[in-house]
């Protein structure tokens, strides 16, 4: 690789990690004060992502139906902060009202929303386990890409991304899984390397579904709020799919035990009870 091209290849880093730096103190102040500040930084997360979405499809937010589509976001977060949570699913059919696509990423945004309010309702360990294993996966692919190259990943969706950093994206995920498990104190430290892998897996899958929709639409990033990164869509599109699979799997669990603790038994259990006969 040329000196120009390695200038070329780092030339994000710098906004990358100063707005980084400024998500990570913010959030994790509010992931660790819980309550309305957690509730807010949420709220105020769904908001912004509908958004984006509603610009991206061309429903400027100050028309009324852009507007509509942004409240209809942050309405059913607050929907779920107040505990109704099955509400969830009414907030998302009856989003068909905004036609197929802005339905769909309405449904994905609702979803991540409601599982991110569910996972701090006893402790900031679960939210903080989901986060921290998609922030590691990203930074991982992001500094193996960068410095091993190789093979492109999927070049007809995202030309940037590598094997190797899918691969170091996946390696940072499952040590950062087994680190919090660690660290938390809770146990489960050999199935949070398992859980960390497929939360990180997700998440990646989570990057090329957003990257897709992008290139469908013509566009390269989802916003301008974040430098380095783009957009909340942009930042976030691992995290709105990892974050639902933990609270689902949360469900095989009793409370105040965390999710990464669950095995391969605790779901059939939980899929025997759930599907008849």
């Amino acid at each position: 690789m040329t000196t120009a091209k390695k200038t070329t290849a780092w030339r994000d880093l710098r906004p990358r990690v100063l707005s980084a730096m400024v998500m990570v103190v913010v959030a994790g102040a509010c992931i660790g004060l819980g309550g309305i500040a957690y509730i807010l930084m949420v709220l105020l997360a769904m908001g912004g992502m509908a958004a984006e979405a509603s610009q991206l499809f061309r429903q400027p937010v100050r028309s009324w139906r852009g507007g509509l589509y942004v409240l209809w976001a942050v309405c059913a977060g607050l929907s779920a902060a107040c505990g109704h949570w099955s509400y969830f699913i009414l907030f998302c059919v009856s989003a068909c009202v905004f036609g197929a696509p802005l339905c769909a990423v309405m449904c994905v945004i609702i979803m991540a929303g409601t599982a991110l309010l569910w996972l701090r309702q006893e402790s900031f360990w679960p939210v903080l386990f989901v986060v921290a294993v998609v922030v590691s996966s990203d930074t991982s692919a992001y500094m193996a890409g960068r410095l091993i190259g190789g093979p492109k990943l999927a070049p007809r969706i995202s030309p940037g991304k590598t094997r190797s950093g899918a691969a170091g994206g996946l390696v940072g995920a499952v040590l950062m899984g087994g680190g919090i498990a660690y660290l938390s104190g809770l146990g489960g430290a050999s199935q949070a390397l398992l859980w960390g892998g497929v939360l990180g897996l997700s998440a990646q899958l989570g990057d090329l579904a957003e990257s897709a929709l992008k290139r469908a639409l013509g566009v390269k990033d989802s916003g301008t709020l974040l430098p380095g990164h783009g957009g909340l869509l942009d930042r976030f599109d691992g995290l709105v799919v990892a974050a639902p699979i933990a609270a689902a799997v949360s469900l095989a669990v009793p409370p105040l035990v965390p999710f990464w603790t669950v095995g391969l038994h605790d779901l059939v259990h939980v899929l025997g009870a759930v599907v008849p006969g």
